[in-house]
């Protein structure tokens, strides 16, 4: 038989998918796979329970529903102050995973490369591999996970540098970027003439006192960046799969022609029902943050009363913790040993790292009170099972 394509070939395994499947087979409780344990809002689950009955149940255009679009623009709009236009700026996705991937495809060519932030969410790098590219790394460093402003230079200055990736808030890390930073990666970004692809699915969970600050509104950044986003966190839906781009025309444009060839469309029912999330004023999000602020500090506190160390997250809803002190080898093995005996899921953090890092595990607190609780009372004796 012949060959295969060697990129699909060198894609790695997920290990958020892997530590899913061994909750499942230890009965853990699942801190592995970032998924909201609580229902939808009511308005959209009501919404779709009409939609059921009512449609529409065919393809939608391929970009997205024009409602759909509609309010989505109206929201992004409302929170960026800029002036995307439904029909020439926004593609409606499978997810933001696949919005991901359309963006990469859109701006980055074989034999190009791709700057991305190291660790970094576990799509980026097979992602741009399958594109026929090359990721260069530039690290960020702990605990506090800054970057190092004269090794992005570097990092992008090399020869064939095409794009930069930039998720904010930061999985797994938990990072947001301050103002000051962003300034430097869009006076640095502009100086080499590079295209900037956004990951802010977490854009509305982020911790008091720091703020999220939508890239593009730099000045000169809404030519060259193509923002990617999802409903999934802002309305516990990661099941419904609803993804999106914001782009300048131009690349909006082939930004299309992209998503047509990877999925044609996203659900038509689940867009209609899903407009009702879009209208909520902005109570709603400030009481997302207040939730999400509370399980921080359940869970947080939780770590802290064990003894076990931590990186404060200043957004999203994970939190890396140290077990450099546990003395059980690898992150990987801690990992599994900790569903297995303890009956709790988390992600080895070197999966999430390109250089050799081990001492990390990631947990996710997006569940009912109730179940970070019990995930906590697991842990106390994890010690003395675990050293």
């Amino acid at each position: 038989m012949k060959s295969l394509n060697p990129a699909a070939q060198s894609i790695p395994v997920s290990a958020i998918h892997t530590m899913t499947e061994q909750a499942y087979e230890y009965d853990a409780i699942n801190l592995s796979q970032g998924f909201p344990s609580f229902t939808p809002p009511k308005a959209l689950t009501d919404r779709l329970n009409e939609v059921a009955h009512g449609g529409p149940n065919q393809y939608a255009i391929s970009y997205g529903a024009a409602n759909f679009r509609e309010a989505l623009t109206a929201k992004v709009n409302r929170f960026t102050g800029l002036s995307y236009h439904p029909d020439k700026n926004v593609v409606v996705t499978s997810g933001c995973t696949e919005a991901l991937l359309v963006a990469i495809f859109t701006v980055v060519a074989p034999g190009d490369k791709v700057v991305v932030f190291d660790p970094c969410y576990e799509n980026y790098v097979p992602d741009i591999r399958m594109a026929g590219a090359e990721p260069i790394f530039v690290k960020l460093n702990p605990p506090e996970f800054t970057f190092d402003a004269d090794e992005l230079e570097r990092a992008c200055a090399k020869p064939g540098v095409k794009a930069l990736i930039l998720n904010n808030p930061h999985n797994p890390t938990g990072r947001v970027f301050t103002r000051e930073e962003l300034e430097t990666i869009a006076t640095i970004v502009e100086r080499h003439d590079l295209y900037v692809i956004t990951d802010e699915v977490y854009e509305h969970i982020v911790y008091a006192p720091s703020k999220h600050i939508y890239f593009s509104t730099l000045p000169g950044m809404y030519e060259r960046t193509i923002m990617c986003s999802s409903l999934s966190e802002t309305f516990s839906i990661t099941g419904w799969r609803l993804g999106y781009l914001y782009a300048p025309e131009d690349l909006a444009f082939v930004a299309k022609r992209v998503h047509e060839r990877f999925t044609n469309s996203a659900s038509a029912p689940l867009m209609e029902a899903a407009v009702a999330g879009l209208m909520f004023p902005d109570a709603y999000y400030d009481a997302l943050k207040a939730t999400y602020t509370a399980k921080r500090r359940l869970f947080c506190n939780g770590l802290a009363a064990l003894g076990i160390s931590f990186v404060p997250p200043q957004g999203t809803f994970y939190v890396l913790c140290d077990i450099s002190g546990f003395g059980l080898g690898t992150d990987v093995h801690f990992s599994q040993e900790l569903a297995r005996r303890v009956g709790v899921a988390g992600v080895p953090g070197s999966y999430f790292f390109q250089h050799e890092e081990m001492r990390y595990i990631r947990f996710h607190f997006a569940q009912e009170d109730r179940i970070l609780n019990d995930a906590l009372e697991r842990m106390v004796p994890a010690k003395r099972l675990l050293e």
